[in-house]
């Protein structure tokens, strides 16, 4: 199954098995408040935003997170976020119900007339028109939405930095669609190992898109700096054992970085590197 599998749901099922880069660039919707003994929802952290589509210019509503209303409380190695009693990721992609324009947020709005044109002829011509949605995004539904997302920016030629962002965000999507799976049910383990799978695929298309971006796009790129973009590089490198590039680019974020956080974090992900190589290698032993 490739990353766009899925998008026939939108009629557009002829763009399932595009390329994400040109060859020349290589939930559970309630949780108990302790603090105040009371049942808290998904949908009280969030509202209807009005949008206007830049493509169609349609108006419409989108779900998005109140301000101040979610709390950051870790985040993994490659940066991905975890929130309190909700996960923030799923209402990040904004998808225009009436033509099926869609991207992550930051970059709605900014769409060329050349890239209007692009989108229109080859997503909203096929698009089916969207229902209502429910009080919240379901994992499934924001999975659709990222990989919508990623339709539209292959399909408007957009940065590869663009959509090495998106693969990213769809990956961390699927990382938490598996935390949130029901070890209860009968297919849990293939459907774990469905989303790890395609988490692995998409961060793998992640990596390949910031690499192609670092030599061709200036900073900063996706909101990130030079050096977070460097760190995401090498802590995907690092799953993927490539300690070569990851090591290449850690010595370079310690050496320049203005950042102390940025450092910290390079240190830390060096060390559990060395841990990996290290347990690794008694494996082999044994």
């Amino acid at each position: 199954m490739g990353l766009l599998s899925g998008l026939a749901h939108f009629g557009l099922g002829n763009l399932e098995n595009m390329e994400v880069y040109e060859k020349s660039e290589k939930t559970d919707n309630m949780e108990t408040d302790k603090s105040a003994g009371k049942v808290v929802r998904e949908q009280d952290f969030l509202f209807d935003k009005s949008c206007s589509c830049p493509v169609c210019n349609g108006k419409f509503k989108t779900k998005v997170v109140r301000s101040g209303k979610a709390r950051l409380t870790g985040s993994d190695q490659d940066l991905c976020p975890h929130y309190e009693q909700l996960d923030v990721l799923k209402y990040d992609v904004i998808m225009c119900p009436l033509c099926g324009y869609t991207a992550l947020s930051r970059f709605f709005e900014f769409v060329t007339p050349l890239q209007i044109k692009n989108i229109k002829s080859t997503i909203c011509a096929n698009f089916k028109l969207q229902g209502e949605t429910g009080e919240i995004y379901t994992y499934d539904e924001a999975l659709e939405r990222y990989q919508m997302a990623l339709a539209n920016a292959i399909v408007k030629r957009a940065k590869a930095s663009e959509r090495a962002y998106i693969c990213l965000k769809t990956a961390w999507i699927l990382r938490g669609r598996a935390a949130h799976l029901d070890a209860d049910q009968p297919d849990y383990g293939a459907l774990k190992k469905q989303c790890e799978d395609k988490e692995n695929e998409f961060l793998r298309n992640a990596l390949d898109g910031f690499q192609a971006a670092r030599q061709s796009e200036g900073f900063p790129m996706c909101g990130m700096d030079q050096y977070t973009v460097d760190y995401v590089i090498a802590a995907i490198a690092a799953r993927f054992e490539q300690y070569d590039v990851a090591n290449r680019l850690i010595g370079g974020i310690l050496q320049s970085a203005p950042n102390p956080r940025v450092k910290d974090r390079a240190r830390s992900l060096r060390k559990a590197m060395e841990e990996k190589r290290r347990q690794n290698d008694a494996g082999g032993e044994g």
